[in-house]
């Protein structure tokens, strides 16, 4: 891969993946309440969630979304519903002191619950099997192997997304003392809440263009 094609494939991803959307809100919430270290389980969840997708994105399933409305329609929907569930669920969270949520490392603050939140929430969003399947050929010459190339797109992206997500979980982990109150923790709830809920309803408007 010539490295000016590379680099160009890294800002896209760059500005991309900045873009605030539920994978980052979900990382910088969890680093308010969990902290950083115990936020690596979120980022691994939203990682391991996005690289099946690219596995299913090369596989040609982006491709099959593309063409088919009722498939599509299907995931999309699927998806807006857990992502306004999971908003509804933080809304209603009643505020509890970071320091205890820090040390609770168990039920639905345990590290496989992270894990699972994260999944579940990369998940959620169909668009992102067709943003694979039409991003990557931009930079691939269909003339070299393709395997080879694919790796190092795939690598670049890993590198990008998860530097964002920690950057954003850090964000929050260094906001966590000015939030630790009542008033302000339950402010982010609500706000984290209404832009799950908000991101939800969001998805339900996206086609398959």
């Amino acid at each position: 891969m010539p490295l000016h094609t590379w680099l160009l494939f890294v800002t896209t991803m760059f500005f991309v993946s900045a873009t605030p959307g539920p994978n980052m809100l979900l990382a910088m919430t969890h680093g308010i309440h969990y902290g950083v270290r115990r936020t690596l389980m979120t980022c691994f969840g939203l990682m391991s969630a996005l690289g099946l997708l690219m596995l299913a994105s090369v596989a040609g399933l982006g491709a099959v979304l593309a063409t088919s409305e009722v498939l599509f329609s299907v995931i999309k929907y699927a998806g807006a519903v857990y992502l306004v569930y999971l908003g509804v669920k933080t809304w209603r969270s009643p505020p509890q002191p970071v320091a205890e949520l820090r040390e609770d490392a168990t039920g639905q603050h345990g590290p496989w619950a992270l894990y699972r939140r994260g999944f579940l929430v990369a998940m959620s969003n169909p668009k992102a099997l067709i943003f694979f399947a039409a991003l990557f050929p931009q930079f691939m010459d269909a003339h070299q192997p393709q395997g080879p190339q694919l790796a190092i797109l795939a690598l670049t992206f890993f590198v990008v997304e998860s530097s964002w997500q920690l950057t954003y979980a850090s964000c929050g982990a260094r906001l966590a003392g000015w939030l630790n109150s009542a008033r302000r923790l339950r402010l982010v709830n609500r706000f984290s809440g209404g832009a799950f809920v908000g991101a939800g309803v969001l998805l339900t408007s996206l086609s398959r263009q």
